[in-house]
């Protein structure tokens, strides 16, 4: 959080934006393409979230307000705000992950072999991915949920990073007024918010390793936008 002084007026206190990932899938471990398939949270990504609130709690004792928590639509990230102690929270679209299109619930591997090439999302997009690899199937999950999965045309990075810079604006008068603002989402969607949060080019998200269940913290330093924490 960063003080500053206007000329005649009291100090302004200028809040954080803090991230926190969703705890641990079944995908995020198989390395399978998660985007807006509605996948739950494993034991371990449970209690990955409960020990996230808790590092939360040390890290900013004097907490969120509710109307200054926001997650994803998507159960493992509103599932990961509750079990960390945010049973309020304000449900918004625009954090929900990426849409990857016909590289939902694939790996890289399944990938290459479909494609003869090395698919990367940030260099390649969802868009250039094979018709043949489209369509609506079903995964039974060991606990005998079927998942239902749908390889759509997916979504360009610019439109994604759009979607970010919505949650940036709805937070900033929050952070104006000196609150911390928390955003509980997912790992691309929260690394294509910090490029926006920094100004940069939505690609320079490949850069930044988010973890399961970690915590990132963004802020104002000497009137710049900066990364404070990450993957903590």
């Amino acid at each position: 959080m960063e003080q500053t002084t206007i000329q005649n007026s009291a100090p302004q206190i200028f809040g954080d934006l803090v991230l926190l990932r969703h705890g641990q899938t079944l995908w995020s471990e198989s390395g399978q393409y998660t985007g807006r398939t509605d996948i739950p949270l494993t034991e371990v990504g449970r209690e990955q979230a409960r020990a996230a609130g808790k590092r939360l709690r040390a890290m900013f004792p004097r907490g969120f307000e509710p109307r200054d928590v926001y997650t994803s639509d998507l159960r493992r990230a509103m599932t990961t705000a509750e079990l960390a102690g945010f049973t309020e929270h304000e449900v918004t679209a625009d954090l929900e992950e990426w849409d990857y299109g016909r590289a939902e619930g694939r790996t890289r591997s399944q990938l290459f072999d479909a494609l003869g090439y090395d698919w990367n999302v940030w260099e390649h997009g969802p868009a250039v991915l094979d018709a043949a690899l489209g369509g609506d199937r079903v995964e039974v999950f060991p606990d005998g949920e079927e998942m239902h999965i749908i390889n759509g045309p997916g979504e360009r990075l610019e439109d994604a990073a759009a979607r970010t810079r919505l949650v940036i604006e709805r937070a900033m008068p929050a952070l104006q007024a000196g609150r911390d603002v928390l955003c509980v989402a997912h790992a691309h969607i929260l690394r294509i918010l910090t490029t926006q949060w920094l100004g940069v080019e939505p690609t320079f998200g490949r850069n930044l390793k988010l973890d399961t269940a970690h915590i990132s913290v963004l802020s104002l330093y000497k009137g710049d936008h900066v990364i404070q924490q990450w993957n903590c």
